[in-house]
């Protein structure tokens, strides 16, 4: 399929959207608009041979050889994306809770079908892994946060954690952050250097984003060997992973447990998925159905307007 840097970096934008909310995968988009196998590549193409690659044919080779405008167009568009998460979706999420929920549960769950769709037929290998890896999100979705920190080798470690899972439709980076209890942490100082570009902010984002490049390197490798050797498998982990993980976007919850943040306010630390008759305040039924068909329904738009494929293991 080819695309336009415009295209490209449209994209982007829903990656990095995706990826500032906890729950959602910036992977699930890049596969359901059919530039996943592209970016395994781009990174892929990042190693020692670059070296040899730039001897031979100077700087065109070597943009030709790190794909370069698609990736230059897809991390604008991320940016733009990550920009317009933390100021924009983090406010939908603050008050419009179940509308913003309820639409990604319905993009999740369509996502979880659409890939699903890829396989080449069930075996018992698939189902069980389709079994395990749903049960072992759902266990994800449910586990008491930790504490975070702001040790530099913690942050580094965090970023190579939380980048891995973006490559993984189904893993939510910025919900494995709010695991560790970084997740506030990580998006406190972002907001800041945004706001301040106080040398405090620049070290911690700083030390992130060498983690996330660690581990883009380390994942991509591991994730297209897998996916070439165990395509099938791998594409029903992925499914077993959206199925397990849509606990943590469904819309009514009740929070059990809060916590002060770092600007000394009360928030919410652990919450319970509940059914909308024993939702404390105004359930939204319709209102939730309404955004549930909405993002279930973009998947398949996106589907039906650029087909993609899964990653062939042949390729």
């Amino acid at each position: 399929m080819n695309l336009n840097a415009f295209q490209i970096a449209l994209r982007g934008m829903a990656m990095g959207m995706a990826e500032v909310v906890p729950g959602v995968s910036g992977g699930t988009i890049a596969f359901i608009t059919g530039i996943y196998e592209r970016l395994l590549e781009a990174i892929k193409s990042f190693s020692p041979a670059l070296v040899g690659v730039f001897r031979r044919e100077g700087v065109p080779g070597l943009w030709k050889a790190i794909h370069g405008n698609f990736l230059v167009a897809l991390l604008l568009g991320m940016a733009a994306g990550i920009v317009v998460g933390i100021f924009g979706i983090t406010w939908l999420i603050e008050h419009q809770p179940q509308a913003i929920w309820s639409f990604f549960f319905g993009l999740i769950l369509a996502s979880a079908v659409w890939i699903g769709r890829q396989m080449n037929g069930w075996t018992w290998r698939e189902v069980t892994g389709l079994l395990v890896a749903s049960a072992l999100a759902y266990w994800i979705t449910i586990a008491s946060p930790a504490t975070g920190s702001e040790n530099l080798l913690f942050v580094l470690i965090c970023g190579m954690i939380a980048i891995s899972a973006m490559l993984l439709p189904g893993i939510s980076g910025s919900f494995l952050l709010l695991l560790m209890g970084m997740y506030t942490v990580v998006i406190g100082h972002v907001k800041g250097m945004l706001e301040t570009f106080a040398a405090e902010h620049l070290m911690i984002v700083g030390v992130f984003a060498v983690g996330c490049l660690i581990g883009l390197a380390g994942f991509s490798r591991v994730l297209t060997w897998v996916f070439r050797h165990y395509h099938n498998l791998a594409l029903a982990i992925l499914t077993g992973f959206m199925l397990g993980s849509l606990n943590r976007l469904w819309p009514w919850k009740i929070v059990t447990a809060t916590r002060i943040n770092s600007q000394g306010e009360e928030v919410p630390f652990i919450e319970r998925s509940v059914w909308p008759s024993d939702f404390p305040g105004d359930p939204q039924v319709l209102t939730v159905i309404v955004c549930l068909l909405a993002g279930f329904g973009l998947v398949w738009f996106m589907d039906s307007r650029s087909p993609s494929k899964a990653l062939d293991p042949g390729q």
